[in-house]
């Protein structure tokens, strides 16, 4: 019994260590990120640091409520800057916006088959690794679907990343880094209880209900379409205080970060490649959609850009949150893209297996 307790405490102090580390390391990313004014530095640093330790070999996870947790403040975020101006959005522009999300489905599409024709990894692990977003839900799917899902975690989340990066260094870019070292947050001059309160009340109840009916990204939607209900039907404006947000953003960037082990980026170690061509060739097409966009709509190249990046969804929305884009098409965009995605999943892996 004592050799149990030793084991046990030796473990609680090797994990408070390893946080501790990840808290260091964070903090300084961030200040270092946040100083040449990248956009999103509250959760790339986090991301950034947590990527270290995980591939390190550092064992602390962020629990899963912790991230269904953070995803519903973003959703609640989202709900008090955007008005139902997105369904607006959709309806108003519903052709040009199914064309660009079905642009990239296939564009991902034909990545996929290429990886599989002329890659190394099985066809249809290859083929769930390159859907352009869900990255939790393809996770999720692609074992049910005999698919190794550790390497299709790798490539889901080595996207995301890279995704992350190059949507807040091209938001640096074209907004001169003006906006970078601003976090995000409702526009409040003072804190109201009531607005507190709601802000948790719609972040726990739309969160425990995108989790429990596994919606996907329902953590983000679910308080998204709440919130805004609530604003606009119960008068109450949801608040969310700087500091909650800082918090929101870290969890989100350690959750991603620390997926990626040294056993699993072992497994994939010879395609790393490959994933990196394929999601700099996904990028770089959804880019030339985004020119279209730009030249079909009325709106900026920032909001194009952010609109048809392949996922994920609440980083593109943290990263546009705070720059001046048009937040209602980009979440129009991201959200079409996303449920998209998530239906033609499961028959486009099985084609691009079959005839790769």
């Amino acid at each position: 019994m004592a050799d149990l307790w030793k084991g046990a405490g030796r473990y609680q102090l090797k994990s408070a260590m390893q946080w501790a580390g990840l808290l260091i390391l964070s903090a300084a990313a961030t200040l270092a990120l946040n100083e040449i004014g990248l956009p999103a530095a509250w959760l790339i640093g986090p991301m950034i640091a947590a990527i270290a330790l995980g591939v390190g070999g550092a064992s602390v996870r962020v629990p899963a409520s912790g991230f269904t947790v953070a995803q519903a403040i973003i959703g609640c975020l989202v709900a008090h800057a955007v008005t139902p101006s997105i369904l607006f959005s959709i309806a108003h522009n519903w052709p040009l916006m199914l064309g660009t999300v079905g642009l990239t489905v296939l564009v991902s599409g034909i990545v996929g088959w290429l990886f599989v024709r002329y890659g190394s990894l099985p066809g249809t692990t290859a083929a769930w690794g390159v859907s352009p977003g869900a990255a939790s839900a393809m996770v999720a799917m692609a074992g049910d679907y005999g698919a190794d899902a550790r390497l299709v975690a790798v490539m889901q989340y080595l996207r995301v990343v890279l995704v992350v990066l190059s949507a807040s260094l091209m938001t640096h870019v074209l907004t001169s880094g003006s906006p970078g070292a601003i976090l995000p947050a409702a526009p409040v001059e003072a804190l109201d209880p009531r607005g507190i309160a709601a802000t948790l009340l719609v972040a726990a109840v739309g969160g425990w209900i995108g989790h429990r009916f596994h919606i996907p990204s329902g953590a983000l939607l679910v308080p998204m379409v709440l919130g805004a209900l609530v604003q606009s039907g119960a008068g109450v404006a949801l608040q969310l205080p700087q500091p909650l947000l800082t918090i929101t953003y870290t969890v989100i960037g350690w959750s991603i970060g620390l997926r990626f082990t040294r056993e699993v980026l072992g497994h994939a170690l010879r395609a790393v490649p490959q994933m990196l061509l394929s999601t700099g060739l996904m990028i770089a097409l959804c880019g030339l959609s985004a020119w279209m966009l730009v030249t079909l709509l009325p709106t900026d190249p920032l909001t194009a850009f952010l609109a048809t990046s392949p996922g994920g969804l609440d980083s593109v929305v943290v990263i546009a949150l705070g720059t001046g884009v048009d937040l209602p098409l980009v979440l129009a965009l991201q959200t079409l893209r996303l449920f998209v995605v998530v239906l033609s999943g499961p028959p486009l892996a099985r084609l691009i297996a079959r005839y790769a």
